[in-house]
């Protein structure tokens, strides 16, 4: 169940260019949340009339609280990079379905994650159980490395071959020849295309995580629609709605 409440920022802090991470004190919105979900943001500057989605990073339910990862991409994300600790921001959330993490039990699990769509990936490699190979495209930079070194096997890809594999996830994972039997990912639509295409070649089950750009949050709008294969029974038109519907898809159930 979604809840919109005022939360206070625990801790924030720049872990890498124009890249935040914030700790909130979430009274009822951390409890329901799954890996994959993510949060609606809103603006104090009340000119910045829709909120902005960000992907949850960790949850933290013993303690109330979650944590965001988000880049600077805006003058809304610049507002929240600038709020310190002890500061309240509005949210709302959980929103959207996460990762189907059943499917992955007693199976040798594939994480994908590229960019800011590493993020949401900490929380699902937490929460599976299992064999799990971590899989990692960042451009140079790198950020949350510590984190996923603990969580499973970590292969990592840079664009500039400044660590690891030089090139991109399948990159690495042709290069170091990583199995499996389910793939999650999340990351750039180019990368979920090429993760997509690779799973079918090898007959994997594969669930995508979509960034696109979203708008109410809630599934009203329609500004966030992507392509799929059946029709939407809200819109009567083959589509559906990342930020309702989604942002999880089975790969097969959606055009990239």
């Amino acid at each position: 169940m979604k809840n919109k409440e005022w939360c206070r920022i625990l801790s924030q802090e720049e872990i890498g260019t124009d890249i935040y991470s914030m700790w909130l004190e979430t009274p009822s919105i951390g409890a329901g949340a799954r890996p994959g979900q993510f949060v609606s943001l809103y603006c104090r500057d009340k000119s910045r009339l829709l909120p902005r989605p960000i992907s949850l990073c960790e949850i933290d339910k013993d303690r109330n609280r979650i944590r965001l990862v988000y880049r600077v991409a805006g003058k809304g994300t610049e507002e929240f990079s600038e709020m310190k600790a002890g500061e309240e921001i509005s949210l709302l959330g959980p929103l959207g379905n996460g990762f189907p993490l059943e499917r992955a039990e007693g199976k040798r699990a594939i994480l994908f994650g590229g960019g800011i769509g590493i993020p949401p990936m900490l929380e699902t490699a937490k929460q599976l159980r299992g064999e799990k190979s971590i899989v990692l495209g960042y451009r140079d930079e790198r950020f949350l490395e510590e984190e996923f070194s603990s969580r499973g096997s970590l292969y990592i890809a840079t664009e500039d071959g400044s660590f690891g594999t030089k090139g991109n996830v399948l990159d690495a994972v042709r290069q170091r020849q990583v199995q499996g039997d389910v793939i999650f990912a999340c990351g750039p639509t180019p990368m979920l295309r090429a993760v997509k295409a690779w799973a079918e070649e090898q007959q994997t089950e594969c669930w995508i995580s979509m960034e696109e750009r979203m708008a109410c949050g809630i599934g009203a709008c329609l500004a966030c629609v992507c392509q799929s294969k059946e029709v939407d029974e809200h819109s009567q038109v083959r589509n559906k709605r990342v930020c309702k519907d989604g942002p999880v898809f089975l790969a097969s159930e959606v055009e990239l």
